[in-house]
């Protein structure tokens, strides 16, 4: 083998993959084109537009600068790369209240609101994905906190509460202020010890952190052309079954 063969297929063995999976994904997802809903399979028209609250923007820093990514996932994967719709809670609520079976994969405009798509490299932790709904469904009721106060007491001491003791998740203290107080504690204030005289408070950056992870809401519903593994609807009662049969 001469160099001239073995230079080309060295070069050769480390550009296919990289158009493959730099290149291509880059320029086929930088410009993604609008998709419409179709009023039959949908039941409506329109174009497809993601939902996002909060300041995603600024809290995504905030997250990338802690390194959030390194233990969560924010990627609900395609059914054939491994299911994640039947872990509890992860892909949207099984059983909404409002809406019923609100479970789907990740697409590409989930992440329009952010400059980097941060999928996450290990789930040492839960995927955020759907984070915010699913402490505003499941956590709150639990511990009677809103969404917000949950989210900073965890920031602030995985570990304190009696449900997660074993919490692997680092504390984040120093996103947070004791303020001096003369009276009563400002209503953001955490209901944890602190110095005679202060308050333990999130600082901006904690709020904008929190903010955006309850913007974390990725479960809304999808045009049919883009959604491989739509809920299903659920079966009828045998009863139920029976009785709807045609008689006769």
């Amino acid at each position: 083998m001469s160099f001239r063969q073995f230079a080309f297929g060295l070069t050769f063995a480390f550009l296919l993959p990289w158009t493959a999976l730099v290149i291509y994904p880059f320029f086929s997802m930088r410009s993604v084109a609008p998709v419409a809903f179709d009023e039959i399979a949908d039941g409506k028209t329109g174009i497809y537009h993601p939902k996002t609250t909060g300041r995603v923007a600024n809290g995504a820093q905030v997250y990338a600068a802690n390194g959030c990514y390194l233990c969560h996932t924010q990627l609900i994967r395609p059914t054939y790369a491994g299911n994640d719709l039947g872990r509890p809670d992860w892909a949207g609520l099984k059983a909404d209240e409002a809406r019923g079976d609100t479970r789907r994969e990740s697409n590409v405009f989930d992440y329009q609101a952010e400059k980097f798509a941060q999928i996450g490299v290990n789930r040492l932790g839960p995927d955020l994905s759907n984070i915010g709904r699913r402490v505003e469904a499941l956590y709150t009721k639990e511990s009677g906190a809103s969404p917000e106060t949950w989210l900073y007491l965890h920031l602030y001491n995985p570990r304190g509460n009696p449900e997660r003791p074993t919490s692997t998740c680092p504390s984040y203290r120093f996103l947070f202020e004791e303020k001096k107080i003369t009276g009563q504690c400002p209503t953001e204030a955490l209901p944890v010890e602190a110095p005679e005289g202060t308050c333990v408070v999130p600082s901006a950056e904690a709020e904008a952190l929190v903010d955006y992870l309850l913007a974390m809401k990725r479960d809304d519903a999808l045009p049919a052309s883009m959604n491989p593994a739509p809920a299903k609807p659920a079966e009828p009662a045998p009863a139920a079954a029976a009785a709807a049969a045609p008689q006769g």
